[in-house]
């Protein structure tokens, strides 16, 4: 059973920062580029960041690039979202989604995480 479980969200002041966490089982990590996508309340769900299988690249949206770091270790079947210079909107659930292609977009994704609240306060 695939699973992947985020971690690490709350509520933090703006220009605050917070790291994310995803652990993965039940896929061979490794394999897997992976990806993290935000809701805030009343929109659809946007890319943020994404990695290869083995760190060698790394996409961002341009609302997170310079802002926000992602990294991976992979003897830890763990994917991180390193996020400083938190602004109001950023306010919204995270989600991991793993996926074998490094790209912005949804359908890259076939495996999701049920997605952690981080709340930005002025």
């Amino acid at each position: 059973q695939v699973q992947l479980v985020e971690s690490g969200g709350g509520l933090v002041k703006a220009g605050g920062s917070l790291r994310l966490s995803c652990a993965v089982s039940g896929v061979t990590f490794s394999s897997y580029s992976m990806a993290w996508f935000r809701r805030a309340p009343g929109k659809e769900r946007e890319f943020v960041a994404a990695i290869s299988r083995g760190s060698e690249s790394t996409r961002y949206a341009d609302s997170a690039e310079g802002r926000f770091t992602i990294s991976r270790d992979n003897a830890k079947n763990t994917v991180y979202l390193q996020m400083a210079n938190l602004k109001p909107e950023d306010t919204a659930v995270y989600y991991c989604a793993a996926g074998f292609l490094t790209m912005p977009s949804e359908r890259s994704y076939g495996y999701w995480g049920q997605g952690t609240q981080v709340t930005v306060s002025s």
